[in-house]
């Protein structure tokens, strides 16, 4: 288990790319699940691995298929897939009681998995979330010129400023349609989640976050709000605030989970 080597394992549609370390015995582990196109090397990741492996952590970071260094093309995966690689991660990538860290679109299947493995998930950290992307924040977006464009093409290019354009597809906008979760309360079993968003956010509002707040089932819910944080919170303070809410959260699992 090395922080700068990449390993791949198998799943039913294809090979994901990962990274891991051990942690001590009795210390809940970190999980990171990164956002729509983005991929394990981010800074975000990288630094909380880091921070991780000082505090003695087990950490793992993957690439969801169709991402990163993840072999099959990113048009051919939904959200479904994506879901799927966050539970195996958890179930065949790391041991014992583990905190997930979601990004964005990481948000969404933080939950999801959540929601399937509330034995082995003590916590959540969400940064930015994004549950129910495609259909409230893209497909409510849309013109009907792009609606029948995904409808009829089965595909539409999107501009991005960070990359090149890339596809939205139907098949990605007709899962997230089967798996959206923020229409009735979230049950979380429980268990401490920890929200932070900017207001300067240009991709996910920040009321569409906090709205998280009411729907979570746990009574242990914080929302920090940063009033000049911007979509990828990736500033240094931004990252140390993170890292912080993320060793912080830990340290307090690892006494509930011990006894």
């Amino acid at each position: 288990m090395s922080f700068t080597k990449t390993e791949f394992h198998q799943t039913p549609a294809g090979k994901i790319a990962y990274r891991k370390t051990g942690g001590k015995s009795g210390k809940v582990g970190i999980v990171w699940c990164g956002g729509l196109r983005s991929d394990m090397m981010g800074g975000k990741a990288t630094e909380l691995h880091q921070a991780a492996m000082g505090a003695d952590r087990s950490y793992l970071r993957f690439d969801y298929t169709g991402h990163g260094e993840s072999d099959v093309a990113f048009e051919d995966t939904t959200i479904a897939d994506w879901k799927r690689d966050a539970i195996l991660a958890i179930d065949e990538l790391i041991d014992g009681p583990v905190i997930l860290v979601g990004s964005s679109m990481g948000g969404w299947t933080s939950l999801l998995a959540t929601m399937e493995r509330p034995e082995r998930v003590k916590g959540l950290v969400l940064i930015a979330p994004a549950p129910d992307f495609t259909e409230k924040l893209m497909w409510v977006d849309f013109s009907d010129e792009i609606k029948n464009q995904i409808e009829t093409q089965g595909f539409w290019m999107r501009p991005s400023e960070y990359e090149d354009d890339y596809p939205i597809t139907k098949a990605l906008i007709d899962a997230g349609r089967r798996l959206q979760i923020t229409d009735n309360p979230i049950d979380l079993n429980n268990i401490p989640v920890r929200i932070i968003q900017g207001v300067l956010d240009d991709a996910v509002p920040w009321t569409y976050a906090q709205r998280l707040v009411g729907i979570i089932s746990s009574e242990d819910v914080s929302f920090h709000l940063v009033k000049d944080g911007d979509h990828r919170m990736s500033r240094p303070q931004d990252v140390a605030h993170i890292i912080h809410t993320v060793l912080t959260l830990a340290d307090q699992l690892d006494v509930s989970v011990s006894a």
